[in-house]
């Protein structure tokens, strides 16, 4: 949408030339179907002011955001190919059905999260070793009387991202993620933290699954947080 817009309106005074009509009929043939949100995009290019009107700025950088936007174009394009080939390909993996079924996965992250586990199972010997290895794990570094917790500057950061952007998703998705991400905002941590110390815990299952080639059964699970006793066990459904 962006790159479209900027095309076709690269300037702001295109852009508030535009009639109402226009603008509404170009974000709904780009998937905005919100009334409210159409509108306020609307009053926003309407209320708008330019840093500058300096030609001698604005000429240039205009014409480089045109080459960048053919630019990404092409690596939109080659993204596309990208996730036709994972799309035929993951299915076919012996471990695909660990992932695919998981809270909040879909078609994009259980891919992912096959890739981050791999195949070699003896790689990892445990749960912990998996969670410093990705940099979920946090580091606690001590001096003196004195100690602070921070996470982990070496390690794969596209694996840990693809762990806590999967948290991130089950929050809504799974009894138990929800109310254990509740719990930690509750007690003063920001979202970030909140759910790096949920993707710590569901990693420890994961692995546990990974390592048994069962897939995760949130009843099951639910189960036996109730028989250990956790008020996790008895998590209201997730918020939609």
């Amino acid at each position: 949408m962006f790159c479209d817009f900027i095309t076709r309106w690269p300037t702001l005074e295109k852009a508030q030339g535009a009639r109402p009509a226009t603008l509404d009929r170009f974000f709904r043939q780009h998937n905005a179907r919100r009334a409210s949100v159409i509108d306020a995009r609307m009053e926003a290019i309407k209320a708008a002011r330019p840093l500058t009107r300096d030609a001698a700025i604005i000429a240039p950088h205009l014409l480089e955001t045109l080459v960048l936007i053919e630019q990404i174009k092409v690596a939109l394009k080659a993204i596309e190919r990208f996730d036709d080939a994972i799309a035929r390909l993951a299915p076919t993996l012996p471990d695909f059905e660990l992932f695919a079924d998981l809270p909040g996965a879909g078609p994009i992250l259980a891919p992912r999260l096959l890739v981050a586990f791999g195949e070699q199972r003896e790689r990892f010997a445990s749960a912990k070793e998996l969670q410093q290895y990705s940099g979920v794990a946090p580091v606690t570094e001590r001096s003196g009387k004195k100690s602070w917790v921070h996470w982990r500057w070496q390690c794969p950061t596209f694996v840990r991202q693809t762990f806590v952007e999967w948290a991130g998703q089950t929050i809504n998705k799974s009894k138990w993620a929800g109310s254990y991400y509740r719990e930690q905002r509750a007690k003063g941590s920001s979202y970030q933290a909140a759910v790096r110390a949920l993707a710590f815990k569901w990693l420890r299952i994961l692995f546990r699954c990974w390592q048994s080639r069962v897939p995760y059964d949130e009843a099951r699970y639910m189960a036996k947080l109730r028989q250990k006793g956790s008020a996790l066990g008895n998590s209201s459904a997730p918020a939609a």
